[in-house]
């Protein structure tokens, strides 16, 4: 008889099914040796980073008439590849690992053969839509809607910084599709003894930025997360960067899974141009107004700057603003509305210019963004291609231009390693640059007291009081410094 296991501590994502066997005979040796012998998992594979044909439909993959009709309304004229291997692999019923370049079409890979068979049978949570940032969980959102519009869909958006009355009443209306972060899904699973059932039926599990999702420090709550769904769902995990633990799920995964893997490493789009400035830390602010101030010339209509912390960015926007420069900020440090304020005003052409941390470098897609400049640099080269990604989207054209100081140049030097290319040198004449100095530096000064005014400083204090008082109940403190180690001694080993 088949006896579920949904969790174990190798923590397999994908549902398998344990068959309990007889114990062979000791007298019979060849018995012991094919017991032993682990069942082959059936997994298919493809690496091809195109379609077989550029003749391919939305048709041809097996697609309903009415999402094929859909699909032309929102001008998605033929299907990328990783749509094109994957879809009908999940109309198939089969498990889905897909990995592929920021701005591939992921989204539309799952989204569209769920929606197809929800139209066939429509009931309760449908699918369970899980990622790590709230700003892209509302963006999915938008794109299910979308490209489910001839349907009557019900969907629900469950993130943490919002109100949590509303968002059990919104799970216990059943709708079909919800999408959530990993951490308040778990709060309402947890405290609420009606929501659990909620999810007893879903057909979908969707792991969205799948590296970052299995991160661990997401680990309790995706446990709490798989003890609810049911044996017989699908589980699809999508992601632009392979990591050790998606490379785990090629052994974990159950029978009847298929992988594609338009992978070759930290890859970015040939139309993206990559480019960098080196100058002096001390001076970086008066770079990048400079470079704001010829957007315009550039023919750029939007941009994403990226910074590495909360302070640094609501630091940044004070000064911006100082300076008479529309720009918006997304940091954690916002309350969610005003996040959403500041996404909305962006999207909407009210701000050019997007300030933020990296809750901003996965998966949002704004077609106008045009720029994206690294203001400080990434600490890990992944996280680089995610920011970079943000820009030259569906064959659009991008430029990236990072901020590189003498502090970065080992960082640089292993993102260029990553990506098998040099950054170009962007352009620029010093003096003119260097005309609005005086401006600038009065600016940083008036935006420092400012924050010392709004209180900013103790608010840091407390978040990071508060970041380590989770990861010590989760136990996680030893895990990250053991992780941190291990990095440590094999940047040692390569410079070796």
């Amino acid at each position: 008889m088949d006896q579920e296991v949904t969790v174990d501590e190798n923590f397999p994502l994908f549902s398998k099914s344990h068959r309990k066997t007889h114990k062979p005979s000791l007298k019979n040796p060849t018995a012991v040796d094919n017991t032993a012998q682990k069942a082959p998992i059936q997994i298919e594979k493809s690496t091809e980073l195109t379609t077989k044909s550029t003749n391919v439909t939305f048709a041809d993959l097996g697609l309903s008439e009415w999402i094929v009709q859909t699909c032309k309304e929102l001008a998605m004229k033929k299907p990328t590849a990783v749509q094109t291997h994957c879809i009908p692999k999940i109309l198939a019923g089969l498990d889905v690992l897909g990995l592929a370049q920021t701005g591939s079409g992921k989204t539309a890979a799952f989204a569209l053969p769920i929606l197809q068979q929800l139209s066939e049978t429509p009931f309760g949570v449908f699918a369970l839509v899980v990622t790590p940032t709230r700003e892209l969980a509302y963006q999915l959102a938008e794109q299910f809607r979308a490209l489910g519009s001839s349907l009557n869909l019900r969907c629900s958006v469950v993130v943490g910084g919002m109100d949590m009355l509303n968002q059990t009443q919104s799970l216990l209306k059943r709708p079909h599709i919800v999408i959530a972060t990993p951490g308040r899904v778990k709060v309402l699973l947890e405290e609420n003894p009606d929501i659990p059932a909620v999810f007893s039926k879903t057909k979908f599990l969707v792991l969205d930025e799948a590296d970052r999702v299995l991160d661990v420090g997401f680990e309790e709550e995706l446990k709490v997360i798989f003890k609810c769904l049911p044996r017989n769902r699908q589980t699809l995990l999508f992601s632009a960067t392979m990591t050790k633990d998606l490379e785990t799920l090629l052994e974990l995964s159950a029978n009847k899974a298929y992988f594609y893997e338009a992978y070759e490493g930290f890859k970015t789009v040939d139309m993206l141009k990559q480019q960098y400035i080196f100058l002096p830390k001390n001076v970086k602010d008066v770079y990048l107004l400079h470079i704001m101030s010829k957007m315009k010339d550039m023919g750029v209509r939007s941009a994403i700057i990226f910074v590495h912390t909360c302070k640094s960015c609501h630091h940044l926007g004070l000064l911006l603003e100082e300076l008479d420069q529309d720009v918006a900020a997304l940091h954690s440090f916002k309350s969610q509305s005003e996040r959403l304020a500041a996404l909305y005003r962006f999207k909407s052409g009210q701000a050019p210019v997007l300030l933020a941390t990296d809750v901003a470098s996965r998966g949002l897609d704004i077609p106008t963004v045009d720029l994206v400049i690294n203001y400080d640099i990434p600490r890990f080269p992944r996280d680089y291609v995610h920011r970079v990604g943000r820009t030259a989207r569906a064959g659009r054209h991008g430029l990236a231009v990072s901020f590189i100081t003498q502090n970065d140049v080992e960082l640089i030097h292993e993102i260029e390693a990553n990506l098998g290319k040099k950054l170009e040198i962007f352009e620029c004449k010093e003096n003119e640059v260097l005309e609005n100095v005086t401006k600038v530096y009065k600016a940083r000064r008036v935006a420092a007291m400012k924050m010392v005014d709004d209180g900013f400083e103790e608010k840091v204090k407390e978040r990071k009081k508060q970041k380590f008082k989770t990861l010590a109940e989760k136990g996680l403190l030893k895990k990250r410094s053991r992780k941190r180690r291990r990095e440590k001694g094999s940047k040692e080993l390569g410079a070796v």
